[in-house]
């Protein structure tokens, strides 16, 4: 599915009118009428009392379709404007004159009190997409009164206050129950703290044809089970040929863990496993080999010598490169602290090891505050890093504000820039390309928010990548497994706060 921002929804309406020849009142009419059919969806048989607050633009002017069509349904509908509706121009002010003749109800918000208490359901019309900056003076003390009625409000296409590119809530915001993007989702709809106030999204079609967004060459999706097997080719992922074996899938290496986190590896290589990694072998200290035998029979091990430390500052980059040579996907970092030599180390693995490279944990920190990405040669082969915003920061020398201020095209800057695929962690993970497509996951939930689920994710990733997998569809299908494992480990337990990585690796 495709996720725009409003330059370019107001790009495809443009194209839409102009090129394809349907007129814009043919839109606005299947936009209002995509409002009052989930609002009579939600009323069933009930007769609602309902309040639509409308402002001057083409928001305001589905939102007055809308009225019409629901007072016809036999609802009460009553009309209020945030401002003078006289100043209404264009087809907004067509929609006016037309509920003006059918008499429904109205009145302007700058002469009335309103008497919240004589309606059952609110209507948000008040500011689209191609609002900026915050609501003015009248229209956020509209919305602050709406959302402390505590009635439910139905936002027409995003919540009046919301920033549609970035999720950036304004002071005044509508609170909204349910959202009905109109034709494409939007990106601030898809991003925290917009997802949250959205509420519940439902996308409905305006008659806006997919060619039009295929046209002006949208680049951002939402992961769903349609596009990982139709645009990223995945439909035949959970198929297996009958004559394969375990060198079919891939051999997977996990170079991570160390004397106080050496869970760390073991949850990464057991997710590579659960992946579905023909083989994965596990490199760690040799102090710490001897309590790690037997923990999961299915790893292989291999200790390598670290002079009793039990970590990797006194290990040789040399033996990591050896058991790197055959291997499907390398995953580095997770667990493995920060020591002398670690410059040396990454610049090692990223410039001699020739097979896809997952980056995740220590091995960012090295780079965002020992070498720096500039400093590295572009690989021949795939490198997917997986920051958390914290990381995010660090590799990008901003501030963990700057990164969450607008993900998504933090993430596309940053891998198209250095050629690599991104995945920057949190709700609603994001994924970028070097091409410039980002990708944003839907699955997963706030009991994910503990420790080692990056671990479970980065060897999730690296299995896939291991079974020969790109590595945009590897991420994409990786984050959304990992998601989707979380949201099954939720849903059996009383406490959501009671999931642990390993219960994510369980539900795979």
């Amino acid at each position: 599915m495709y996720v725009v921002n409003s330059q370019e929804m107001r790009a495809i309406d443009q194209y839409t009118i102009e090129q394809i020849g349907i007129p814009a009142m043919v839109l606005m009419e299947n936009a209002g009428r995509a409002v009052a059919d989930e609002v009579l969806r939600y009323a069933g048989e009930r007769h609602l009392r309902i309040a639509v607050l409308v402002g001057k633009g083409n928001n305001g002017a589905d939102g007055l379709v809308a009225a019409r069509h629901l007072q016809e349904a036999g609802h009460e509908v009553g009309i209020i404007y945030a401002v003078d509706p006289a100043g209404f121009v264009n087809e907004a002010s067509v929609q006016r004159d037309i509920v003006h003749h059918l008499l429904i109800p109205s009145t302007c918000y700058t002469e009335i009190t309103v008497q919240w208490n004589c309606y059952d359901l609110i209507i948000d019309a008040l500011l689209g997409t191609g609002s900026r900056g915050a609501p003015k003076e009248g229209v956020a003390r509209l919305i602050l009164e709406a959302n402390d009625s505590g009635l439910p409000i139905y936002a027409v296409d995003i919540p009046s206050g919301l920033d549609p590119n970035t999720g950036y809530v304004h002071e005044a915001c509508i609170r909204a129950t349910c959202t009905i993007a109109l034709a494409f989702t939007k990106r601030g709809l898809e991003q925290e703290p917009g997802v949250e106030q959205a509420g519940r999204v439902i996308v409905r079609s305006i008659g806006i044809p997919r060619a039009a967004a295929e046209q002006l060459k949208v680049r951002t999706f939402l992961i769903e089970e349609p596009l990982l097997s139709d645009t990223l080719g995945l439909s035949s992922y959970r198929r297996r040929p009958s004559n394969s074996n375990k060198g079919t899938f891939g051999h997977v290496l996990v170079a991570a863990g160390s004397r106080s986190m050496s869970g760390a590896g073991l949850l990464c290589a057991k997710a590579a496993l659960r992946a579905g990694s023909g083989l994965v072998t596990w490199a760690l200290p040799d102090s710490l080999l001897d309590g790690m035998l037997g923990q999961l029979p299915e790893i292989m091990m291999r200790g390598i010598a670290d002079e009793g430390r039990g970590d990797w500052g006194k290990i040789s980059t040399k033996s990591i490169l050896e058991l790197a040579a055959n291997k499907a996907a390398l995953v580095f970092g997770p667990g493995i602290g920060r020591f002398d030599n670690d410059t040396h180390w990454l610049q090692d693995i990223w410039e001699k090891t020739t097979c896809p490279l997952v980056l995740d944990a220590d091995a960012l920190n090295m780079l965002g505050s020992s070498i720096g990405m500039d400093a590295l040669p572009r690989r021949t082969a795939s490198v997917i890093l997986t920051p958390h915003p914290g990381e995010m920061a660090r590799l990008c020398g901003k501030t963990i504000a700057d990164i969450q201020g607008d993900r998504i095209e933090t993430a596309r800057s940053f891998a198209w820039k250095f050629g690599v695929t991104l995945v920057l962690k949190g709700a609603r993970t994001v994924i970028a390309t070097p091409e410039g497509e980002v990708y944003i996951n839907t699955t997963g939930n706030a009991g994910m928010a503990t420790g080692g689920t990056g671990d479970v994710l980065a060897g999730i990733i690296a299995g896939l990548l291991a079974q020969g997998l790109s590595a945009t569809q590897s991420a994409a299908l990786g984050v959304y497994l990992h998601g989707s494992a979380g949201d099954r480990a939720a849903s059996s337990r009383a406490y959501i706060a009671s999931i642990i990585a390993s219960d994510i690796i369980e539900q795979l």
